[in-house]
């Protein structure tokens, strides 16, 4: 392997914002496949206009080798309206340097595949790029970098807006590519697929990790161990000191002074806890017995028809994910049962009850003009947190705005942080039906890992369109595809047989390789395991909960261990959740011996 970049103590920043990195020292090679994770606003996007050049550091240099070609894809796409997608994959509209002639470039294997890979015959080489969603700009973007030879790609969140099947498509297309890649995603499969080394951006500073996402969340985990030990010998020390202290001599002595300058040295340079969020479940309205009714509805968006005679119901406690390929129409439906659109034809019923909560893939419903504490207040000024009420302020710190951050304009937060205030708005409207159009994107994997926990206790009803199979296998019990020819088909198999119904155009896809044999020997069909385990999965989000709720009673008896009554009450409940455990258990150690063994 050779060196292609190199970051010599490396600092950048900017203005009031302060400084995002500090003497950074990196090297990059040509078959290195990095994945860039951190916070948002911690520095990712500087540091990849640091290696393209684009811009230029405050200390420190920048080297690329020699006649290094470098191709870059940012977070935000700047394409001309009236350009169509030959322009930008052919013709001068995206990085038109170093091209041949279009018919040189269609007739190359190279870019077919790219293009097919991508749906460009799907969306038409001569359709314009301006009235196309996020998704199909996104891969027209796309296709236009991975046709044209690099060697460093660098790509700014490339899964944003991608369904399941590109998403898919691309990180095996980038397996197979020559060259280095650096790539900034929050999708933790992408980078556990597509990535050997991890940067991880946080504290001013680039820390490298061998592996993928799940490598890199064991390093930090053991990291932060270690650092957890050597703070709670700090604290025990300083403690000391501070009991030598109360108990010494008036400070007549130079002992005093010692003891003084040495505590003083204890909490010196201890830099700043870094940004930690717990998103916490707000009050929930209370949900009837009927959500959504649906009778031979047919819905378009414009001359598209996106649902033809559905028949469809929606219960209490669901948790549905809907995939699709970009311009399914996912958000369309959403729209609907959020009431922004009415169905074109049937009957669509929504419970008296129904209270809900709708995150659009856009922030433009922002208010930009709006400091962060002023757009909370907007919706609400207090709101019930579990058992206590908390101001706007206080809820606004909950979900990772500190003192520093209330008081910054909407429109100069990063996009994480605006996705993450839009979140907290929704959920201060204390909703019953969350209803969730591409929730990951622009959030850091701390941000995800919050909002799967909170999602994973929600008592309403979810329903989620997303790319990101984490979080759809996480929180979603039902799975539904959309494939384009106005049906919502019910997808047992989850994720999987999507993709597999996908390639195959919407229709099921045949069971090839030593799929079948297992599943004969148990007498299950392929679909029925697929079910099967899906509500295993299920069973063990159940027990998890269960096991919560037993531990939340142990801690309320010790609390209220001189109240017999509520003592006495505490009890009954108890042994109620630990009945429905062991039912639980029961079914999931059942339903296991039934599954074949893959």
């Amino acid at each position: 392997m050779a060196n292609i970049v190199n970051l010599d103590r490396v600092s950048k920043g900017y203005g009031a914002a302060g400084p995002l990195l500090t003497d950074v020292s990196l090297g990059l090679d040509d078959a290195d496949r990095i994945g860039v994770v951190g916070l948002n606003g911690a520095g990712k996007s500087t540091l990849l206009r640091l290696l393209t050049r684009q811009e230029e550091p405050d200390d420190g240099r920048v080297t690329h080798r020699r006649d290094l070609r470098v191709a870059g894809l940012p977070q935000a796409l700047q394409l001309a309206p009236d350009a169509t997608v030959r322009d930008v994959v052919l013709g001068t509209a995206w990085l038109a340097e170093g091209m041949g002639a279009e018919h040189e470039w269609a007739g190359d294997a190279g870019v077919r595949k790219v293009l097919d890979g991508l749906g460009m015959p799907y969306l038409g080489l001569d359709a314009p790029v301006g009235p196309m969603s996020g998704g199909e700009r996104r891969r027209v973007a796309l296709a236009a970098l991975l046709v044209r030879d690099a060697d460093l790609l660098i790509l700014d969140e490339p899964t944003n807006h991608l369904d399941v099947g590109g998403i898919d498509w691309l990180a095996r297309h980038l397996l197979a590519r020559r060259g280095a890649l650096v790539v900034v995603t929050h999708d933790r499969w992408f980078l556990d697929a597509v990535c050997t080394t991890t940067w991880e951006v946080a504290d001013q500073t680039v820390r490298a990790y061998e592996g993928g996402f799940a490598a890199w969340t064991l390093a930090r985990a053991e990291r932060e161990r270690v650092a957890a030990a050597t703070e709670a010998r700090r604290q025990n020390l300083l403690r000391k000191e501070i009991a030598w202290l109360r108990r010494g001599p008036p400070a007549r002595t130079s002992k005093p002074k010692f003891r003084i300058d040495a505590a003083n040295a204890l909490i010196a340079d201890v830099p700043p806890p870094r940004d930690s969020m717990s998103l916490q479940r707000l009050a929930t309205a209370r949900l009837g017995k009927q959500v959504y009714d649906l009778e031979h509805v047919r819905l378009d968006a414009g001359p598209k028809e996106i649902l033809r005679d559905l028949t469809w119901q929606v219960g209490p406690g669901d948790r549905i994910a809907v995939l699709g390929r970009n311009g399914a129409g996912k958000t369309t439906l959403l729209r609907m049962l959020a009431g922004v659109t009415r169905p074109d034809d049937g009957r669509f019923v929504a419970g008296s009850t129904v209270r809900p909560a709708f995150l659009s893939q856009e922030l433009a419903e922002l208010p930009g003009e709006l400091r962060v504490l002023e757009a909370v207040e907007e919706v609400a000024r207090r709101v019930r947190l579990g058992d206590r009420e908390i101001s706007a302020a206080q809820l606004a710190e909950v979900f990772g705005f500190d003192d520093r951050r209330l008081w910054t304009p909407v429109a100069d937060l990063s996009g994480g942080e605006r996705r993450r205030l839009q979140l907290l708005r929704l959920l201060a409207g204390e909703p019953n039906v969350l209803l969730l159009d591409e929730p990951t994107n622009d959030l850091d994997t701390d941000t995800l890992a919050a909002l799967e926990d909170l999602l994973d206790s929600w008592p309403g009803v979810i329903i989620v369109a997303s790319h990101d199979r984490y979080l759809v296998e996480r929180v979603a019990d039902t799975v539904y595809g959309m494939f384009g020819d106005g049906e919502l088909v019910h997808l047992p198999g989850g994720v999987d047989e999507y993709l597999a119904r996908a390639t195959d155009g919407g229709r099921p896809a045949p069971v090839t390789g030593g799929g079948p044999a297992p599943a004969k020997a148990s007498g299950m069909s392929a679909a029925q395991v697929r079910q099967a385990r899906k509500e295993l999965a299920r069973l063990e989000r159940q027990v998890g909960r269960l096991e919560q709720r037993e531990a939340e009673l142990h801690d309320q008896l010790a609390a209220n261990a001189t109240d017999y009554a509520r003592v006495a009450e505490l009890d009954s409940q108890l042994k109620e959740v630990r009945g429905e455990r062991e039912q639980v258990e029961q079914a999931w150690l059942t339903l296991a011996d039934e599954i074949p063994s893959s």
